[in-house]
């Protein structure tokens, strides 16, 4: 064979080992490409931002534009049923059920919505039953807690201060002018018991209506023999003139009865105390002159007194007369005295927009004083209501809604009636059932999905709802 054929055979073999490679790397080249096709056919895409947004490939959010990220599924919850529709990347109220393009001439993208179990209560405007996946609960904290018939306790605390009880004070004054011989209670803050020597008073004119009621009494006896009935009645009505005149002046039966034994006037009267207290003001010296009008001693009698406590507008609901109330004093800790509420009063403070209530406190010892600052405790109980956690509660200031758990990740949004609020826990009126499971974290979250989902829907029933038919003129 010559040079030049041997030539040939090489060449021409060295084109065909090309060729089977060539093939070779086409067909793995193809057979991956298969592969990749099948797994991205297979995988899901969703935006973090905007779980509804749901593509079979790699893209971005067209809400936020935000990249999509790979769906993990969940295992544990079965498959929900989903819609697809198109909508446009521009404008994202443009949807529709089919593909095609926008207004703006660019492709619509599809978009995947989970559709969600029959509502068992009435629908809240805005608001759609959302599912979320059990790994996504985890991400997001979301729990939940149930709805329980419980004992409604209000606790009210309130600053209150220590006053005198007004039923118990009493002003020490005398009926007649006169002046001061002795003054028995002579210091500010001195106990006195009832019926003590307060001061002795004389008074020329007490004098001379002691002395007129002896005459009477004389008189009486003279004429007690007379026949004639108008004389001998005479002497008893001057003598029980003169014996009311002494009392007017606060004689008390037994100095009267100690005129009538020795016969002889006294030439000075004592007042006595009128209850058991104390001296909270002395307005009068020894040898001072008085007058009928003035003032001699001002007492108090603080074995009992009053905490009036201030209390917020919004609690005085939970307040009552004959309530139970529970008084500590900053400098005593570790004591605490009982009382009762006895009267709410019925004006409003307009500056702190607080109410009085008046609390009788039992003072043994004289612990309460005056002017003191209490820390006043009242326990309003309400019996038991349909309660549910305070942090399950979203409200708007027109409706208060919570999202009811149904199971397998469905959360379903339901408006309530709110009664009564205590810091921790609503009173239900209307919208649950003690046993339902109500979710009480990641609220905002559920909320948001919740109105996306809803907008969502709203949007794609109008765009699919059929157009009206054109007639031609």
């Amino acid at each position: 064979m010559s040079k030049r054929g041997v030539l040939l055979i090489v060449g021409a073999a060295i084109l065909v080992a090309a060729a089977g490679g060539s093939w070779l790397l086409v067909r793995h080249a193809s057979k991956g490409g298969a592969a990749t096709n099948a797994e991205a056919q297979a995988a899901k895409y969703h935006c973090p931002m905007h779980p509804t947004i749901v593509s079979d490939r790699p893209g971005d959010c067209p809400i936020c534009g935000m990249r999509l990220v790979p769906m993990e599924k969940d295992p544990s919850a079965p498959a929900p049923k989903k819609k697809t529709i198109w909508r446009s990347t521009m404008n994202p109220g443009e949807v529709s059920d089919h593909p095609g393009k926008d207004s703006m001439g660019m492709d619509m993208v599809p978009v995947e919505l989970e559709g969600a179990p029959p509502q068992t209560a009435a629908a809240v405007p805005g608001l759609a039953t959302v599912r979320i996946t059990t790994q996504k609960q985890q991400l997001i904290g979301v729990r939940t807690s149930d709805v329980v018939q419980a004992p409604f306790r209000r606790t009210i605390r309130a600053v209150g201060h220590v006053t005198y009880d007004e039923t118990r004070l009493r002003q020490v004054h005398a009926k007649i002018a006169g002046y001061v011989e002795k003054l028995y209670a002579n210091a500010t803050g001195e106990v006195v018991r009832k019926g003590e020597p307060l001061v002795d008073i004389y008074s020329p004119e007490l004098l001379a209506s002691q002395q007129e009621y002896l005459v009477a009494l004389q008189s009486r006896t003279r004429t007690a023999g007379s026949s004639i009935q108008s004389v001998a009645s005479s002497g008893d009505e001057l003598v029980a003139s003169a014996r009311r005149r002494l009392e007017l002046y606060d004689l008390s039966d037994e100095q009267i009865r100690e005129i009538e034994q020795s016969g002889h006037a006294r030439r000075t009267v004592t007042l006595y105390a009128p209850i058991s207290g104390t001296i909270l003001e002395r307005q009068v010296t020894q040898g001072q002159r008085i007058e009928p009008e003035m003032d001699l001693l001002k007492m108090a009698d603080l074995s009992r007194v009053w905490v009036l406590a201030s209390v917020y507008e919004y609690e005085l609901p939970f307040v009552r007369q004959g309530q139970k109330a529970t008084v500590r004093l900053t400098y005593l800790p570790d004591k605490t005295i009982e009382g009762r509420v006895a009267f709410v009063y019925p004006v409003l403070d307009a500056a702190t927009r607080t109410a009085q209530v008046r609390i009788e406190v039992p003072n043994p010892g004289l612990t309460l004083k005056p002017d003191m600052y209490a820390e006043v405790t009242l326990v309003a109980d309400l019996g038991e209501r349909t309660a549910v956690p305070a942090s399950a509660v979203m409200d708007t200031g027109t409706r208060s809604v919570v999202f009811v758990d149904k199971g397998d990740g469905y959360f379903e949004p339901r408006e309530l009636k709110i009664g009564l609020r205590l810091p921790d826990s609503y009173e239900v009126l209307d919208g649950l059932e003690p046993g339902e499971k109500v979710l009480t974290s990641a609220n905002f979250f559920v909320d948001s999905e919740s109105k996306l989902k809803a907008a969502l829907a709203a949007m794609a029933g109008n765009s699919m709802a059929p157009e009206p038919e054109q007639h031609e003129h």
